[in-house]
């Protein structure tokens, strides 16, 4: 057994998930009512647009299908939680960052297994197992995705004061354990990796940042002011790294698979700090 993706990995995940839900209360949710145009805005440029231009530099891109599956996972990820904080530093609207990143991230039990298993059967990768199904891999990531941030939501609801002392030590400790997550993906693939990121680590740059300028582009033409325009661009570059690694791993038994989530997960985080120092002034 592979202690890092059969235990770590799952563990670290549901923990990462719980985490998200301690910070999140029913207004998070009741602002999408209150604020849909940005909300629209951003859940579009993730759930469709994303994946398409990650479809269409597949396509395009010489590269293994293997890659290209794992290109596709990172893409059809929700926004990872750092994205939060970056969006504050970047001055942007944190309140819309935590809607998006909430609700995407409990649409993802759907939005991920469709895009996936579509782009698996449109890019022709006959070497995967057939026997994978939308309905098992919706379950699987249902219970360790949905379920813990519904365990964090509530209690956050019903223990409020110990979930508030708890969060900014979870938050620490899921930073921690996103890191080892990461190392441990590209340890297990340590004899290969050189070749892996050499051929995955251009197509993961190129699809962050035209991921990011065409975010920022819409949301200029689409939502409501710069605090928003932010919120989205970041949204829409900072990918749950953690979440696409474990698809990748248990899904598609990992290998290089897996790299493409590994590269892309390095990547986003340089160029969204570059984004914040850019345009905190603005």
């Amino acid at each position: 057994m592979n202690i890092v993706t059969d235990v770590i990995l799952p563990l670290a995940l549901a923990f990462i998930m719980f985490v998200l839900g301690l910070g999140l209360t029913g207004a998070d949710f009741l602002r999408v009512i209150k604020q849909p145009r940005d909300f629209f805005v951003g859940a579009v440029s993730q759930i469709i647009l994303l994946p398409i231009i990650a479809f269409i530099l597949v396509k395009i891109w010489p590269i293994a299908p293997e890659l290209a599956i794992g290109v596709m996972i990172i893409a059809a990820a929700p926004g990872g939680v750092t994205s939060n904080l970056l969006t504050s530093f970047a001055k942007g609207d944190v309140a819309l960052s935590i809607s998006l990143t909430a609700i995407i991230s409990l649409l993802c039990v759907i939005t991920i297994p469709f895009i996936v298993l579509t782009s698996v059967g449109l890019l022709g990768d006959l070497n995967i197992n057939q026997d994978i199904s939308l309905f098992s891999m919706s379950r699987d990531m249902f219970l360790i995705v949905t379920v813990p941030v519904i365990l964090g939501m509530l209690l956050r609801r019903f223990a409020s004061g110990a979930a508030l002392k708890f969060e900014p030590i979870a938050k620490k400790v899921s930073i921690v354990l996103f890191v080892i997550v990461l190392l441990g993906a590209i340890v297990a693939e340590r004899e290969n990796v050189k070749d892996y990121f050499a051929q995955a680590g251009l197509i993961t740059l190129v699809l962050n940042i035209v991921m990011m300028v065409v975010a920022y582009y819409i949301a200029q033409l689409l939502a409501s002011g710069k605090e928003q325009k932010k919120c989205i661009t970041i949204e829409c570059g900072l990918q749950n790294g953690t979440l696409a690694i474990f698809v990748a791993t248990t899904i598609f038994g990992g290998g290089m698979y897996v790299i493409p989530a590994a590269t892309y997960s390095l990547i986003m985080f340089a160029t969204s700090l570059i984004f914040v120092y850019l345009v905190r002034k603005i």
